[in-house]
């Protein structure tokens, strides 16, 4: 395995992702959520991404606001969209992902969605990491908590 450190997103990212147009429905967006058996979709106006819709936004947002299943789906997704760069390392990732508090990370590689990349595959790749690799990603944790926590920042 590679050194932690230095993986980037592109070596782990999932390449297959599902786009909607901001038009489409609630409705219609899970349907194609369930088909794809996917728990993300990006949404899309002028062939541009601008949201990202999670199976939690139906969850919460379509609970929590009774709203309609002929609602746009623009409507409940969430922005601004957070991206990353194919050839940012994963650390990056999780440190976005964390200060965030996202799951999901669509990758974005001039302009166009070219992956996503996920809580759990970030999950997946420490489960095969060397110790050194663990130690290393838990000194970088501990260092950033006690940063944004520190008194004499």
């Amino acid at each position: 395995m590679a050194d932690a450190k230095t993986i980037t997103i592109s070596d782990v990212m999932t390449k297959s992702v599902i786009s909607v147009d901001a038009k489409l429905t609630v409705n219609e967006t899970a349907k194609m959520m369930e088909d794809a058996k996917v728990g993300a979709v990006i949404v899309m106006e002028d062939n541009l991404p601008i949201g990202i819709v999670t199976d939690r936004d139906f969850a919460i947002k379509i609970a929590a606001h009774a709203y309609q299943i002929s609602t746009p789906i623009k409507k409940i997704m969430s922005t601004p969209l957070f991206s990353i760069n194919p050839d940012e390392t994963v650390r990056t990732a999780a440190d976005l992902m964390h200060d965030r508090g996202i799951r999901k990370l669509p990758v974005i590689d001039d302009g166009k969605v070219i992956g996503i990349i996920t809580s759990t595959d970030i999950v997946n790749l420490l489960a095969v990491c060397v110790e050194e690799d663990m130690r290393d990603m838990y000194f970088h944790s501990v260092a950033k908590i006690y940063t944004n926590y520190s008194p004499y920042n």
